[in-house]
């Protein structure tokens, strides 16, 4: 196959995508996601086939998810028991399909006229058309939208009105902007006009992060984060299963005085039906000591003979919230008649889970609500916004010790922040292994623990009543405004091509 410009370039744009994971946790260097898309930006035109777009998009994205996600092989390798060349390959399959569904929507640039307007918001409207399509093909993996980038910065403002995927839209217009410069250098007065805008939106930015969109509940509710760090390839041994309560009882006694005592995702070690006694003993001592304490459990549903990933109140047992957004692989097996039983990585432990149908997710302390969510769910913008809609706070529980000691946990946290400050409520993130912290309603840590250590994290938090803009919206502006964006540009270059 010949290629469409010289392996160089190739090379540049492999090493241009792997430059953007540089702008997210833990590294935050924002500029990184603008030159990057910006040297992305200078490569694509309208006159180049629809093949040459896609090629161009993939080898970018290629460097972006082999440098950004490939935390994977973690999971794969020492907990899915594959051999390192295999879990080397599977790896790079994994992030060359990733790259593969960013790339799809950059297709319709061909379609587009070969004007300044489809490049300066017609690439940014096809760049969140791309991340906006990663949170639904083959049940998702929206990680590394360029909105996130911008967490620690002014333009996280506007995630308040549009979610990350309006700050995603400003990352693209900036880099268009970048990208033009150079395409355009021999007459820049037009495109130095968009200086103007760019201080309006930096601006509207600051004024959007400094609103209080929510109000303080003015109640206080005291908490206990439990983080028990227990090693993943000991958690579901039988023979394990009594030190592991031991543990999470030892860790909890100590701040049984708290209004709530949270445990992490999946914290306990089987099924409640197998752990009458020790479930007992803690609703006894949570009734004496007056505190509440919730739980991640994998639970069975007897009647249907289905598994859940679920969050249970242990002091009472009137709380349950079962996980509706799945870990594909984690948590199911897609195709799973096909794949069960061909490798060790399709058979790892508690893969047979059922989705939620994500209900009952309020969790009600003193005269607060909280919304419960676990793990993936949390990197789901609108997912959370509908679920947060009435609570003051927001809690997800999550297990990340899958991921060992790559950059994928911080990256999660970081959405996790992103979360707080699309909905203006604080967030309590409980992890088995870190990152275990709170995240005030603008989007700061409060207070968190270090990451591989067995620790506990003692604090008082404020709930916040109100909704921000895009809590009520979500996504849906957004999306309208970037879909009729390319509408208009490809019903332009149909007039254009009719006027000829």
């Amino acid at each position: 196959m010949k290629l469409p410009f010289k392996s160089s370039r190739w090379w540049l744009l492999f090493f241009s995508g792997a430059l953007y994971p540089l702008g997210m946790a833990p590294f935050n260097f924002w500029p990184a996601v603008i030159i990057s898309l910006g040297f992305f930006f200078y490569q694509l035109n309208p006159t180049k086939s629809a093949k040459e777009t896609f090629l161009i998009s993939v080898c970018f994205g290629f460097g972006i998810f082999i440098t950004g996600t490939s935390w994977v092989y973690v999971s794969i390798h020492e907990y899915g028991f594959i051999p390192m060349p295999f879990a080397f390959l599977a790896t790079v399959l994994f992030c060359l399909f990733i790259s593969i569904l960013f790339s799809i929507p950059f297709v319709l640039l061909r379609f587009m006229p070969d004007k300044t307007s489809t490049y300066l918001i017609g690439l940014p409207s096809l760049l969140v058309l791309s991340e906006y399509f990663r949170l639904f093909a083959f049940s998702g993996f929206p990680w590394l939208f360029a909105g996130y980038s911008h967490t620690n910065t002014v333009l996280s403002g506007w995630a308040t009105v549009g979610g990350v995927l309006i700050v995603s839209y400003i990352c693209g217009f900036l880099a268009s902007f970048l990208s033009q410069i150079f395409r355009e250098k021999e007459n820049l007065k037009p495109i130095l006009k968009l200086n103007l805008l760019i201080i309006v939106t930096i601006s509207g930015g600051y004024i959007l992060q400094n609103i209080e969109w929510s109000k303080s509940t003015n109640e206080e509710i005291e908490l206990a984060l439990i983080q028990p760090n227990i090693n993943q390839a000991e958690k579901w041994s039988g023979a394990k299963r009594k030190e592991i309560l031991k543990q999470l009882k030892t860790q909890t006694l100590p701040y049984l005085n708290n209004d709530l005592i949270i445990w992490p995702e999946a914290a306990l070690p089987s099924i409640p039906q197998n752990l009458p006694q020790f479930l007992e003993e803690i609703k006894d001592l949570s009734t004496t000591y007056k505190s509440k304490l919730v739980s991640g459990a994998i639970t069975y549903e007897q009647g249907t003979q289905e598994f859940f990933n679920s969050i249970i109140d242990l002091s009472s047992s009137s709380f349950q919230y079962d996980k509706s957004k799945l870990v594909p692989f984690g948590e199911y097996v897609p195709f799973e008649r096909l794949l069960r039983g061909i490798i060790k990585f399709f058979d790892l432990p508690m893969s047979s889970i059922s989705k939620g149908n994500a209900r009952n997710t309020l969790l009600p302390i003193k005269s607060s609500y909280i919304s419960a969510n676990i793990c993936y769910e949390v990197v789901y913008p609108d997912f959370i916004a509908r679920n947060s809609s009435g609570a003051n706070l927001i809690l997800t529980l999550s297990n990340d010790a899958w991921f060992g000691a790559s950059i994928g946990p911080k990256q999660h946290m970081q959405m996790a922040q992103m979360r707080a400050i699309e909905n203006s409520k604080p967030v309590i993130r409980v992890t088995n292994n870190g990152i275990t912290g709170v995240i005030d309603h603008k989007g700061n840590f409060v207070k968190t623990l270090p990451q591989f250590v067995q620790s506990e994290l003692e604090l008082s938090v404020t709930g916040r009543s109100g909704e921000t803009f895009y809590n009520r919206v979500r996504s849906s502006l957004v999306l309208f405004l970037v879909v009729m964006t390319c509408i208009i540009l490809i019903t332009r270059k149909n007039l254009l091509r009719s006027t000829k």
